[in-house]
């Protein structure tokens, strides 16, 4: 009897489960397991991702909620905690520090540039401007951005710090989300 209850209990959670998903829009793009759906903003979708909390904690100490929250668009290359964990040690932790806010804000308006950018328009950007081109970001700073393969993406900083964007046009209502492997510096 306990285990016709366990499977008819798992039955009754994937189709749970099946329900929710076939419920969501189809371009609903789930990061860290929580969905990001197209008609949030992107502090309201990225504060449900498991995968980004430390850029979300980064976002509330350098009070850039509200800015995040705007209009846009904004195209945000979203590093997730694996990218901050791989910062020597203490780095966050000292950024996190009120004393450093401006340099904080500095670092995450370097993840920032003005604008729509999804894969599709990355890569005829990059194909039209012979294999490379420069974004400015809302820093003041630059992103280079290439093809790493047929269908990759690489980032790299004003220093040649490279990330590979992993998770490609999460959209927002006011921008995209594009997750990236590395914090990148300005």
């Amino acid at each position: 009897m306990a285990i016709r209850q366990m499977i008819y209990g798992g039955i009754f959670t994937l189709a749970c489960a099946s329900t929710a998903l076939a419920a969501m829009p189809s371009d609903t793009v789930m990061v860290g397991g929580a969905p990001m759906y197209p008609s949030k903003n992107i502090v309201q979708n990225a504060v449900n991702s498991k995968d980004n909390t430390t850029l979300v904690a980064a976002v509330k100490a350098a009070g850039l909620v509200s800015a995040l929250e705007g209009k846009g668009p904004f195209t945000v290359f979203a590093p997730t905690n694996e990218a901050f964990d791989a910062l020597p040690k203490g780095t966050v932790q000292t950024l996190l520090e009120p004393a450093n806010k401006a340099k904080l804000t500095a670092v995450l308006l370097y993840h920032v540039v003005p604008g729509d950018f999804t894969y599709d328009t990355l890569a005829a950007d990059i194909a039209g401007h012979g294999g490379m081109v420069k974004l400015k970001t809302l820093q003041g700073g630059y992103l280079t951005f290439a093809m790493n393969g047929a269908h990759n993406i690489t980032v790299t900083d004003d220093h040649g710090g490279t990330a590979q964007i992993e998770t490609y046009d999460v959209n927002q209502s006011n921008g995209v989300i594009q997750v990236i492997d590395r914090v990148l510096l300005p």
